[in-house]
Formats: structure tokens, sequence, C-alpha cells
């Protein structure tokens, strides 16, 4: 917990009380964005790996007339 303390006040003495914000709600903003590039790649191989599934059933072998 001191640890964290000590990094909050370096970083109040870096930036500023006026950019605190600023800067929080650009890290806010940049999580955001990288969860949902995650949800994306997560849907992306999960809608992949369907797909490849579906191709790969056995016992569906097309049948010759």
């Amino acid at each position: 917990m001191q640890e964290m303390v000590v990094i909050f006040i370096i970083i109040l003495l870096l930036f500023g009380a006026k950019k605190l914000p600023e800067l929080a709600r650009g890290v806010g903003k940049s999580m955001g964005e990288f969860k949902k590039a995650r949800d994306e790649f997560e849907h992306e191989i999960t809608r992949a790996e369907t797909e490849t599934r579906v191709k790969e059933v056995p016992g569906k072998e097309p049948r010759e007339s």
C-alpha cells in the first residue's frame, strides 16, 4: 500500500493536479479499447474454431449416387 501512495505522489508531482484527471481519462479509454480488441479477437478465434469443427465432422462424407 505504501508503494501505491509513493507512486501516486510521484505521478502527481510529474503531471500536476490539473493533468491528472485528463491522464486518468486517457488510461480509461485505452483500457476500454484494449478490452474491446481482446473481445473481438476471442470472438474471431471462437468463430474460426467452430467453422473448422463443422467442416471436419466425421461421417459426413458426400454420398455417391
